[in-house]
């Protein structure tokens, strides 16, 4: 197999660029005083701050996904110290989230509410030993109901579910880019705009390894 230098500086130079632009930005998880909710895992929080730093900073949260641009090879993803990831769209549908990022404008960030975040973990529970996907429940069960049984949502809300992921930030990009999903769903529940509450569950699945499940609401009231 020939590998071309030039692609390879390619990679470094984007990681570099990503490495510099993540030291620039102010680090959520350290700021002083910044809480860490006890009733979440670690990578459970992190999954919070990344979803406000999306949301507070789309313009320059894009700069992380041009620099992931530079792992595409056609369709698959060459990240390096990871399996070969195949896509349905390619460096495309990267260079369409980008587009979207830098377009965005910033938005109020998101509060973690208990009750919704047990919601969540209900689906992560019910999946995680089987090789379902999708948001119905093996009980039947649709998102509203889960986060229904800790408390009353008001307004509107969504569910958001990354398979195959066990880092916070490609967990939000994963959603960001939306790969396959033709009306980018996931990401249009990233930045509603109305979403005020949000819930976090990670856990393990069967047929990807891990999947981590988000629940988002206008308003949320816990029992």
């Amino acid at each position: 197999m020939t590998i071309k230098t030039s692609g390879i500086l390619c990679i470094l130079l984007n990681f570099m660029l990503l490495n510099s632009f993540a030291s620039s930005l102010k680090d959520p998880k350290k700021q002083p005083g910044k809480p860490i909710l006890t009733y979440l895992s670690n990578l459970e929080n992190e999954v919070l701050e990344e979803l406000n730093l999306a949301r507070t900073e789309p313009k320059n949260y894009a700069d992380f996904l041009v620099a992931y641009s530079a792992y595409y090879v056609g369709r698959e993803v060459h990240e390096p110290g990871k399996t070969i990831l195949l896509t349905r769209e390619g460096r495309n549908a990267v260079y369409e989230a980008i587009k979207f990022l830098k377009s965005q404008k910033p938005l109020q960030q998101l509060t973690a509410s208990k009750g919704m975040c047990k919601g969540a973990n209900d689906m992560v529970r019910m999946q995680e030993t089987t090789s379902q996907t999708g948001h119905q429940g093996r009980d039947g069960s649709t998102f509203a109901e889960r986060i229904s049984r800790y408390g009353s949502w008001t307004g509107s809300c969504a569910e958001n579910i990354d398979y195959g992921n066990n880092n916070a930030r490609r967990i939000v990009m994963a959603l960001i880019i939306d790969d396959g999903v033709s009306n980018r769903g996931h990401r249009k529940s990233i930045f509603e705009p109305a979403f005020r509450k949000v819930g976090v569950s990670f856990g393990e699945h069967k047929a990807y390894n891990y999947m981590c499940v988000i629940e988002y609401a206008v308003g949320y009231t816990e029992k």
